[in-house]
């Protein structure tokens, strides 16, 4: 008997593992609910029309949810399976989404492309640290973690730069609401630029000129995507190329923002040792998947089961992210944040368009 029972008994562990699991399942299972139903109304042709994605979706789901039912079910355990989703699968789904894209694709929007994206990323990076800490008198992580997502890739940039400026939890819930509220409304405001701009005849842009402007300057992939097919195909593939470029400057961005960081004057009393650069690993992992998809590309049917593996990744870290939007948060933010981003959405249009212009009739 006493063998049998050592025999039958799990190793500490294994217990430990299990009990993990066992913290994990309600939080996952509820973002995974989110995600699925987001994914399904994205099929819907109205949405599409609309150029409301899946992800889009997801996050606005999520934030319904998080705003009514949650509290009541992280009280049942849910909060660790959330909090998985916002992290470790946010991470995971942008280092595969580097399937999605190749070095040779960076080829199709050519130097011009690749200076736009680094000229709207530096000047709105510091346009949100200065107007930010010395017109706003915002602490100086919140700026900076406002300005990480106006000028990259909106929630993914804040959830990557929180660790490197170590922003406190509600600084880093307070600049993903604002990015996510203005890279939202950016869906709807983009296309409607362009129609009405094609009905006055006001500056010629082509459908591909409108997707260069699309994916240098709204914050995140997903509404890129949304924004582009409002307009056309080839508007959305320009849209998601330029978007996916800018993207990849999240790394060297990182490095430079943590050594800039670590050699400040207040370097210790914001908490980083002196020296020391945070470099996020999922960063590095997007660059690496990029370019061994430019060497290999996978057979088509594995890539589509990937990509799908992706969507689901990625809806369910939105589902999680709008989880975790609480409106009294904002509220308690009060509107300073609100209208940094506002300030900085009207220069990513206005200012993203001129340099837009005026770089791409300088390599003309």
């Amino acid at each position: 008997m006493h063998s049998v029972h050592t025999h039958s008994s799990d190793s500490p562990t294994e217990t430990v593992s299990r009990a993990r699991i066992a913290q994990l399942l309600p939080g996952l299972g509820l973002t995974a609910l989110i995600a699925s139903a987001a994914i399904e109304l994205g099929k819907i042709d109205a949405l599409q029309a609309r150029g409301i994605s899946a992800l889009t979706l997801a996050i606005v789901l999520g934030m319904l949810v998080g705003n009514t039912l949650h509290p009541r079910i992280a009280d049942l355990g849910a909060a660790g399976g959330v909090g998985f989703a916002k992290q470790n699968l946010l991470r995971a789904g942008i280092v595969l989404y580097g399937l999605r894209l190749t070095f040779q694709d960076i080829g199709h929007v050519g130097v011009a492309g690749v200076l736009i994206d680094a000229c709207v990323l530096c000047s709105t990076f510091a346009l949100a640290w200065l107007l930010g800490t010395r017109v706003f008198g915002l602490d100086r992580n919140t700026a900076l973690l406002i300005g990480a997502g106006s000028s990259i890739c909106g929630a993914a940039a804040v959830m990557a730069t929180g660790p490197v400026v170590k922003g406190r939890a509600e600084q880093v819930t307070v600049a993903v609401a604002t990015v996510v509220v203005f890279g939202t409304l950016a869906i709807f405001v983009y296309p409607a630029l362009y129609h009405l701009n094609a009905q006055y005849g006001l500056v010629r842009m082509s459908p591909a000129a409108y997707g260069l402007f699309a994916g240098s300057t709204i914050h995140e992939v997903a509404q890129v995507v949304a924004a582009g097919n409002a307009v056309s195909a080839t508007a959305a593939d320009t849209a998601v190329i330029a978007k996916m470029v800018r993207v990849m400057m999240l790394a060297p961005f990182l490095v430079l923002l943590s050594a800039w960081i670590s050699r400040a004057a207040d370097a210790r009393s914001a908490g980083v040792a002196p020296g020391r650069i945070t470099v996020p690993w999922f960063a590095m992992g997007f660059v690496a998947v990029a370019g061994i998809n430019s060497l290999v590309r996978l057979p088509a049917p594995l890539a589509h089961v990937a990509t799908d593996i992706d969507t689901v990744m990625l809806a369910m870290a939105m589902a999680a992210l709008g989880l975790s939007t609480h409106v009294s948060a904002i509220r308690q933010a009060g509107t300073k944040p609100l209208a940094l981003s506002a300030l900085l959405f009207v220069w990513l249009i206005a200012g993203g368009f001129a340099i837009n212009a005026v770089v791409s009739a300088g390599l003309a």
